[in-house]
């Protein structure tokens, strides 16, 4: 390292404050402009491929179709969200109240960037942090050091070409804990997708934190779906990117009446059900010292991990699934998995259910996410009532899905908040919203001070209070 971890992240932030400070005051247009230049740049046909072959070459993870396409979606999908927002000046007026709000940017943004999702990351959270006027500084995983760097180097140029400071985008190439560390130590806001560890860290830091939780999907089947349609859809989901994305689903809970139909379903779109003969050897191929996952196995192609576990795999196959009946510590298939490797259980009725997506969501994944197929609405809305989750997809691949997408209406972010339940400070898919402060301007109005008996009911203000 030239330089010990605090000089050289020092050096880095002061160029990114000189930086923003140069476009604290831009105008929306020009903002918009640079925005849209920085977002197209990242989704060409061409660039998307060449980041995400490097990003499998580099990191041994996913696969290339795949990171095409969340370059193509997801980047793009963000860029469509902020596109027409305003982030300049007045945002908001409420003359009723006699309320104005005015936005401003926060600074120096420190972003840590997970290794699953090196590729669209840094462009999601560059376009975000630029269309509220903040200076941007990534700190990639180590084995997407040269990924991180393509996408800097990417959108520096597009900086330098229209007259803007590079500056405003800088990735630490000298990648260390240590510099990690000193970044968020440095910034004036911190953007922390990545392991549990680092997003700790990044609460712990002492500055203001977006941080994620950890993912562990479970979706129910209910008795009024088309178990046809739910394998596709959660095939779909599962062999996404080698299931990198922490909202995969990693348990699906079938209804007791459907469990053999459900089975014929998934081995039609090609799952591998795992004879009961072989879960050992399954189990013991991700958690080999019964606790850890094993990092080999990882985002990779199911034959990879058949491999390791000792596993003859039919041709055709692309995913596994794995009955279940325990949930816990005992029973690591509860947890998330971070490959193509499905658990699924049954239950007896849908309050069963529910109780088992929170069991398992508090075991592992809590805040994150669950799905439920059906055509019942009213399970949904009692589903979403009772469990601790910050979204609930319906009908929907959950991968594809809770991050945004075309069909549905979620907000598309690369940064999935888990709210008080995984320990993170807010509930919601972080955006630009999330990457602004916000002036309130109060002018005097007419009172608004209610009566009494506008305020409470007759019975509670003839009660005895003293």
């Amino acid at each position: 390292m030239s330089a010990d971890p605090k000089t050289y992240v020092s050096s880095m932030v002061a160029r990114a404050q000189t930086a923003q400070k140069k476009i604290e005051f831009a105008d929306q247009a020009s903002i918009d402009d640079i925005v849209a230049r920085i977002a197209r740049a990242g989704t060409t046909e061409s660039f998307a491929r060449k980041i995400a072959e490097l990003a499998v070459q580099e990191s041994a993870m996913g696969r290339v179709d795949s990171k095409i396409g969340k370059m193509m979606v997801k980047v793009k999908g963000v860029y469509r969200d902020l596109k027409d927002a305003k982030t300049v000046g007045i945002i908001e007026r409420d003359e009723k109240k006699g309320l104005v709000k005015i936005a401003k940017p926060v600074g120096v943004i420190g972003a840590l960037i997970p290794v699953t999702n090196c590729e669209a990351t840094p462009f999601g959270k560059a376009i975000s942090a630029i269309k509220t006027r903040n200076a941007i500084i990534m700190a990639p995983h180590p084995r997407a050091a040269k990924t991180g760097k393509l996408a800097v180097d990417r959108m520096r140029a597009v900086l330098k070409k229209h007259g803007w400071p590079e500056d405003l985008v800088q990735t630490i190439e000298e990648i260390s804990v240590a510099t990690s560390g000193e970044l968020m130590a440095q910034s004036d806001l911190i953007l922390a997708t990545g392991g549990g560890p680092m997003v700790k860290a990044a609460y712990s830091s002492g500055k203001p934190a977006l941080g994620v939780g950890a993912g562990n999907a479970v979706t129910i089947v209910d008795v009024t779906a088309d178990t046809d349609e739910v394998a596709d859809r959660i095939m779909r989901s599962n062999t996404f990117d080698w299931a990198t994305s922490c909202s995969t689903e990693n348990s699906c809970l079938v209804h007791e009446s459907m469990v053999d139909r459900m089975k014929e379903s998934f081995e039609k779109v090609g799952a591998y059900l795992v004879p009961a003969s072989e879960k050992p050897k399954l189990q013991k191929a991700l958690w080999p010292d019964g606790v850890h996952l094993n990092k080999d196995i990882v985002a990779q192609h199911p034959e990879k991990i058949a491999k390791i576990a000792g596993i003859v795999l039919p041709a055709g196959k692309t995913f596994f699934v794995v009955e279940e009946s325990g949930i816990g510590a005992s029973y690591p298939f509860t947890g998330e998995k971070l490959s193509v490797c499905l658990a699924m259980y049954s239950y007896r009725d849908f309050d069963e259910a529910i109780d088992m997506v929170n069991r398992i969501t508090d075991f592992s994944g809590p805040g994150h996410s669950c799905g439920i197929h059906t055509s019942d609405e009213a399970k949904v809305i009692k589903l979403a009532e009772k469990v601790k989750v910050s979204r609930v997809m319906v009908n929907q691949p959950q991968a594809l899905a809770n991050s945004g997408a075309w069909t549905n209406g979620m907000p598309m972010s690369l940064t999935l908040g888990c709210g008080s339940w995984g320990n993170n400070s807010v509930s919601e898919n972080v955006t630009y919203k999330h990457l602004m402060n916000v002036t309130w301007v109060s002018w005097p109005i007419p009172s608004t001070e209610p009566k009494l008996e506008e305020l409470f009911s007759k019975e509670i203000l003839e009660e005895n209070w003293d």
